[in-house]
């Protein structure tokens, strides 16, 4: 029988967001495989689910913020490994990172958990990004990253494993959503029989939110809905800049911000299209897309990053130039003038990303990752 591992997972939140939602899944993923799954972050709405799930949360404020009372965590820290008996320390983000690396480093080198660092982005190549490259094994999100990695630090190529992220095919399941849920986020959003255009993601410059909607003020003749689903509060001088741009340019009744939701497959089940607008920099895998797919949603998405890896241009979807409206306003227009072609992509994006991107096989891959590196530490524990 395989060994039962404790694994203690770090990052700044568990709010809303890509790195939190693999997270969550791989957390899960492994209580349900009897393993000891640890999650330590400054909370947010995904702890629920996660203590649900059967996992523990350990609750440190302010973890994931820029500031020297995060200093205090290295010493709780390396206290809770030893006390735990921790197998493997995964670090998922840079300032966590750092407090993780510190602590381990100040373990006796026999008595220290193995150390994974996962590249969920392309960070800036600096000293303080340098932490993620640590970790004795690290996980790039995409070959994207990982020529990323390999580009800009000085490490070796046999320490880097790649793990494609995914969706759950129990959650992000077109069958499981019953007509109710449907009907009743449509009359939450009040909306009507114009096609649906959903740019899901957080609120900020690069996610693209502006220039979706400078596209989309190129199709006033077109008949459409577009909602911009994430939470407005989060970052709300851009979220007033987001409504300052829709007023300005007459698309105040056509384009929305809906805020949070915690429903993103019946979300997606409204639209008959999805936006992946990620502009100033690429997505370093990009769930967006392959969540859209799983539900049978052609995609509109940047031709950067982990997008080209996910999307098939012209068969699930369209990939565009970043930063470019007008390409933008191409493609959703094709998009519309097809209406009636967008099922059959959507069926073809769900078999592709069902093949390919499920969390199923990202926990997979991730376990073994672990496995590789604790039977190298070769450490009696538990």
């Amino acid at each position: 029988m395989s060994k039962k591992l404790t694994v203690v997972q770090m990052v700044p939140e568990m709010e809303e967001g890509g790195v939190e939602g693999e997270t969550l899944d791989f957390a899960v993923f492994l209580a349900r495989h009897g393993h000891n799954s640890i999650v330590i972050s400054g909370g947010g709405r995904m702890v629920q689910e996660l203590e649900q799930g059967g996992c523990r949360h350990v609750l440190w404020p302010h973890v994931g913020e820029k500031n020297f009372r995060c200093l205090k965590y290295i010493g709780r820290l390396k206290r809770f490994l030893q006390k735990e008996r921790v197998d493997i320390l995964h670090l998922r983000s840079r300032l966590p990172a750092w407090i993780g690396y510190l602590a381990w480093k100040s373990l006796p080198a026999s008595g220290r958990p193995g150390l994974i660092t996962t590249f969920h982005g392309f960070y800036s190549v600096n000293f303080y990004s340098a932490i993620m490259t640590k970790g004795e094994l690290v996980i790039a999100v995409s070959h994207t990253v990982a020529d990323h990695i390999g580009k800009n630090y000085q490490i070796d190529a046999s320490r880097i494993r790649l793990v494609h992220g995914g969706f759950d095919t129990s959650f992000f399941d077109p069958e499981a959503v019953a007509p109710e849920r449907i009907e009743n986020l449509r009359h939450q959003w009040q909306l009507g029989t114009e096609p649906v255009i959903l740019l899901p993601g957080r609120l900020t410059q690069w996610k693209g939110q502006e220039v979706f909607i400078d596209s989309l003020a190129l199709l006033k003749d077109q008949p459409f809905t577009a909602l911009c689903v994430g939470d407005v509060t989060e970052n709300s001088s851009f979220s007033q800049k987001l409504r300052d741009q829709i007023q300005s340019l007459g698309l105040t009744d056509r384009v929305l911000l809906v805020g949070h939701c915690s429903d993103m497959p019946t979300a997606l089940m409204l639209a008959d299209l999805v936006v992946s607008a990620s502009s100033t920099e690429p997505e370093a895998f990009g769930k967006v897309a392959i969540e859209a797919m799983a539900m049978g949603k052609p995609v509109v998405a940047t031709a950067h990053g982990g997008s080209l890896e996910t999307v098939k241009d012209g068969e699930t979807g369209w990939l565009v130039p970043p930063g470019n409206p007008q390409a933008m306003a191409k493609a959703i227009a094709c998009a519309l003038e097809h209406r009636e072609k967008l099922p059959e992509m959507g069926d073809k994006g769900r078999r592709w990303v069902s093949e390919h991107f499920t969390a199923a096989s990202m926990c997979r891959k991730t376990l073994d990752v672990y496995r590789e590196l604790d039977e190298r530490h070769g450490l009696p524990k538990g």
